[in-house]
């Protein structure tokens, strides 16, 4: 008994020692720090970690961009914000819903957790049926996860926290309730999900391409130095809205032409990829789910009312 045991323990802390997010925060402007995650689909190889998350350490202490995919990342995140200052977490800032962006918010039990109202109503809403996926995605990454809901609404405008102003911009392209974060005193921009780079975009909650488009231009002109998209490498150039521009207007050309056409979604989901988009990573995946989410809408605008047709 004393071995089988001794086999198990043995056993779990190998499974553990293999589930080690191991955060290694990089400075990115002064007393700002990014955790970069991969471009890669969920997969138990990551535990979930395609995420860019990141912190900024001020005199009142430090502000959290964003939690991550679990409660193990949430934990992992905080030590790696104890390896870089004694500061304690006075703010979490929450960019939106989604599963990988949210659920690392139990390790910040005890420190307001902020987001826009839309944002916490969604989170409410789809939050158990997105931590479910991400257990069945995962696996045991997920381990003792559960939705923790933000306690504090932000209005949109400029807070200021230790010495950092910091400007809120409520947007809605990437689910309807999208929070960009500008600190003016380093220019740094986390422009949470809104912004992909190498990355195809995801958009199971956008209200719509054109609100997403206008969001861009939006973030375009703030006086930002430094970009930090939700998936993919910062950017000190407008490299990524430019591509982001260029995917969305292609993707909405394709969806507009197809409905045109009458085609059914299995035809669309086949159409060619343009070349320039080859080296963005899920491009075939994401466009499979960006039809399946988005072309109904389109096909929709195509079809004339029967009673207006009558007339």
């Amino acid at each position: 008994m004393r071995l089988i045991t001794l086999l198990l323990a043995c056993l779990t802390f190998s499974v553990q020692a293999g589930q080690d997010y191991d955060l290694k925060p990089r400075q990115i402007a002064e007393g700002t720090w990014l955790l970069e995650g991969s471009t890669d689909n969920f997969d138990k190889a990551n535990g979930g970690n395609i995420v860019n998350t990141g912190f900024i350490v001020t005199d009142a202490g430090v502000v959290v961009i964003d939690t991550g995919p679990s409660r193990a990342y949430g934990q992992a995140m905080r030590r790696a914000i104890a390896g870089v200052t004694d500061q304690p977490v006075s703010l979490v800032l929450l960019t939106h819903h989604h599963p990988d962006h949210v659920l690392g918010n139990q390790a910040f039990a005890g420190a307001p957790i902020a987001a826009l109202a839309g944002t916490r109503t969604l989170l409410e809403e789809q939050g158990d049926a997105m931590a479910e996926n991400m257990y069945r995605l995962v696996g045991d990454w997920m381990r003792g996860t559960e939705v923790v809901l933000p306690n504090e609404v932000l209005e949109p405008g400029v807070r200021e926290i230790g010495g950092h102003r910091l400007r809120l911009l409520a947007l809605r392209g990437h689910t309807g309730a999208d929070l960009a974060v500008l600190d003016e005193r380093t220019g740094v921009l986390f422009a949470g999900d809104l912004v992909f780079y190498q990355r195809a975009l995801t958009t199971p909650n956008s209200p719509g391409l054109d609100a997403w488009l206008a969001d861009l231009d939006s973030l375009e002109q703030l006086p930002w130095k430094t970009l930090v998209p939700g998936h993919g490498p910062i950017s000190q150039d407008p490299a990524p809205f430019a591509q982001m521009r260029d995917y969305l207007d292609w993707l909405d050309g394709l969806l507009k032409e197809a409905a045109l056409k009458g085609e059914e979604m299995n035809e669309v989901i086949r159409s060619p990829i343009p070349e320039r988009f080859a080296s963005v990573s899920l491009n075939r995946y994401e466009l499979i789910r960006s039809v399946s989410h988005l072309y109904p809408k389109y096909e929709l605008q195509r079809m004339p009312r029967v009673d207006d047709a009558a007339e």
